[in-house]
């Protein structure tokens, strides 16, 4: 019986795979995350992420999944958050989600901008 090696894990996102998911996810970021009656169904956004997969994919160092791409989102979201806390070092509510990823130092609100 042959040993089985042990799972490896994927090679980290690179710069043009996280700049797809971001334009991609803000792109339809109101179906994916709108709240109320106006909301999109479980289906629907399925479809939406395999799209999604679809424009990433190309540009990935290795086949990412759906379930990836939700976990790098919700990385990318926290770890902003936390960033535009520590800039403001108001912590008081965050600016629009990816807010940091998208623009630079001169581009962020006063608020949030770096001190010079």
């Amino acid at each position: 019986m042959a040993e089985e090696s042990p799972k490896r894990r994927k090679a980290n996102f690179n710069e043009a795979e996280t700049e797809v998911l971001i334009e991609q996810v803000l792109k339809h970021e109101q179906l994916l995350f709108a709240a109320g009656p106006g909301r999109a169904s479980p289906g629907q956004k399925r479809k939406v992420w395999e799209l999604i997969r679809h424009k990433v994919n190309p540009v990935a160092a290795c086949p990412r999944d759906v379930e990836d791409l939700k976990k790098r989102w919700r990385d990318l979201k926290r770890r902003d958050r936390s960033k535009l806390c520590r800039l403001s070092q108001g912590c008081g509510p965050p600016g629009p989600p990816a807010l940091g990823l998208l623009l630079a130092p001169e581009e962020m609100p006063p608020a949030a901008a770096p001190p010079a």
